[in-house]
């Protein structure tokens, strides 16, 4: 599996998935299964909505 989410952006996916899955669980809504999936994301590393624009957050290093 292609790494297409850098470190910022999976810092910024958890605390806002870890957010969501708080509030749903607080009132018990269908919210906090819609906040794991930022969670799940920089988990594995991989945005399937990034995949098939060609996007990535990774820092992109030149090889002497």
């Amino acid at each position: 599996m292609i790494v297409n989410v850098g470190t910022i952006d999976r810092i910024i996916r958890i605390i806002i998935g870890m957010g969501m899955f708080g509030a749903g669980m607080y009132y018990q809504n269908w919210w906090g299964l819609i906040g794991l999936m930022p969670v799940f994301t920089a988990a594995f590393g991989f945005c399937p909505a990034y995949f098939p624009f060609g996007f990535s957050t990774t820092c992109k290093t030149k090889a002497n």
